[in-house]
C-alpha cells in the first residue's frame, strides 16, 4: 500500500494525460494534487474520476481568492465532489469564508503562507511588508489557523517554525518545493528534500515534475517512498 505522505502533482496538460500518468504510477501513489492549471483542460473531472473511480486521495489547489461570499460560495460548490483538500490564500477573512463553505463535509481547508516560488525580492515587488521570510510565513501560518484553516502550504523550511506553533496543534503541514537530491529545482525557490520536509515537521509533501519528467514515473515515485520510509 503506498505512503500518502506522497502528494504527486498531475501538472500536465489535461485530463488523459493525468489519467495516463496516474495509470502509470499505479497502487504505488495513492493522493494526487489537480492545479489551477488543468482546471480548463477537464481537471474537476479527472479530480471525481480519480477519486470516484479509483479510490485515490485529491488535493484540489485552487488557491482561491476573493470577497468572502465568493469564496463562500465556491468552497460549498467544490465541497460537493468529496475531495480531500483544497487551497486557498491564508488571509484570515479568505480561509473564515472556505471553512463556512466547507461546513458540511469533511474536505480540509489548507492556507497557502507565501508561495515557495517566491523570495525576499518578489515579495519587495509586491509591496508585502518587510521582514523575513521565515518569520512572515510563520505569521499567517498562526493567523490562517486562528481563523479556522485545517493545515497550511508552507515550504520545507518553514515546516519546523510551524510545526513549534501552539496552533499548529492537530493541524496539517503540506510542503512544496520538494526535490530529490539532485534534482532540477526549477521555478521553486525555497526547496528541501523529501526525508528533510519530513523531519521538519510536514505531514505531506507535493512533488511534481521530478516524477511526471521522468522516463520511469514510477521509479521516481518509488525512489521518493523509499525516502520517505528512510527518514
Amino acid at each position: 500500500m503506498s505512503d500518502d505522505r506522497l502528494i504527486v502533482a498531475l501538472d500536465v496538460p489535461h485530463a488523459v494525460a493525468g489519467l495516463e500518468l496516474a495509470g502509470r504510477l499505479g497502487d504505488a501513489v495513492s493522493f494526487y494534487k489537480i492545479g489551477l492549471g488543468m482546471l480548463t483542460g477537464g481537471g474537476l473531472a479527472l479530480a471525481n474520476e480519480l477519486k470516484q473511480d479509483h479510490g485515490k486521495r485529491i488535493f484540489l489547489d485552487m488557491k482561491l481568492f476573493d470577497i468572502g461570499a465568493t469564496v463562500e460560495a465556491a468552497v460549498r460548490g467544490l465541497a460537493q465532489f468529496e475531495l480531500d483538500f483544497l487551497t486557498v490564500h491564508g488571509d484570515p477573512h479568505v480561509v473564515r469564508a472556505a471553512r463556512e463553505g466547507a461546513a458540511n463535509s469533511d474536505m480540509k481547508i489548507l492556507a497557502v503562507t507565501i508561495l515557495t516560488s517566491l523570495d525576499r525580492a518578489d515579495l519587495d515587488a509586491a509591496l508585502i511588508r518587510d521582514g523575513a521570510i521565515p518569520d512572515l510565513v510563520t505569521d499567517r501560518a498562526a493567523r490562517a489557523f486562528e481563523a479556522g484553516a485545517d493545515g497550511v502550504i508552507a515550504s520545507p523550511q518553514e515546516a519546523a517554525a510551524i510545526r513549534a506553533l501552539p496552533e499548529a496543534a492537530g493541524r496539517l503541514i503540506v510542503t512544496p518545493g520538494v526535490r530529490p537530491a539532485g534534482s532540477d529545482k526549477g521555478d521553486q525557490k525555497r526547496i528541501a528534500t523529501p526525508a528533510s520536509a519530513i523531519r521538519s515537521g510536514a505531514d505531506h509533501i507535493v512533488v511534481g515534475r521530478p516524477v511526471w519528467k521522468s522516463a520511469d514515473p514510477a521509479a521516481a515515485a518509488q525512489a521518493i517512498l523509499q525516502e520517505l520510509a528512510d527518514a
